[in-house]
């Protein structure tokens, strides 16, 4: 496979590092899983973003596996693993095909995160409903793991958003971007 040369395992391993420091650096916990946390999924989506979609997708499937290992006390199956943590972390790499798009990192991140979310939500109906809090009103039961999943995604979604909408950030990720690629910015 021609995307894994030197330059891009380095710039990739340097980069799901970062997310992965920084996944411990929660803002906010919330009781049943997950977690606000300082723009970790950013970095993984960084990597699509840099190299496309099949260096993306590998490199968040290894963040996936990283996170399960990290956090993987809740396995109720090992389809619900998977959903969880492989396919949903996974989604994150979609920023590769946004590469060479105007806003590509900006809207693959949101697509990234956007899927990601559906695929706990889905996971949430597939295996953790019995779960649901009891004050939770009976009536939204159907969307209860929709709420649940998007509620820390979206929130790091939104300080991710703003902090990489700041003309020096797009700056700098603009010339780190030129940098994995050249090695010249």
């Amino acid at each position: 496979m021609s995307g894994f040369k030197a330059k891009p395992l380095v710039f990739s391993a340097a980069s799901l590092a970062i997310a992965f420091i920084l996944s411990y650096v929660k803002l906010y916990h919330f009781p049943w899983g997950g977690s606000v946390t300082l723009c970790s999924m950013l970095f993984v989506s960084l990597i699509g973003w840099f190299y496309g979609p099949s260096v993306g997708l590998y490199s968040a499937l290894i963040y996936g596996i990283l996170q399960f290992f990290q956090g993987g006390s809740y396995v109720l199956t090992p389809m619900q693993v998977c959903l969880d943590y492989f396919a949903a972390f996974s989604a994150l790499g979609v920023s590769g095909f946004f590469k060479d798009k105007k806003n590509g990192l900006l809207i693959g991140y949101i697509v990234g995160i956007l899927l990601r979310g559906a695929l706990n939500a889905l996971g949430g109906y597939l295996y953790w409903m019995e779960y649901m809090p009891e004050e939770f009103p009976k009536a939204l039961t159907a969307i209860y793991p929709i709420v649940y999943n998007y509620a820390y995604i979206l929130i790091e979604g939104i300080i991710t958003v703003a902090v990489i909408s700041l003309t020096p950030v797009k700056k700098a990720l603009n010339y780190v971007k030129s940098l994995s690629l050249t090695g010249q910015a």
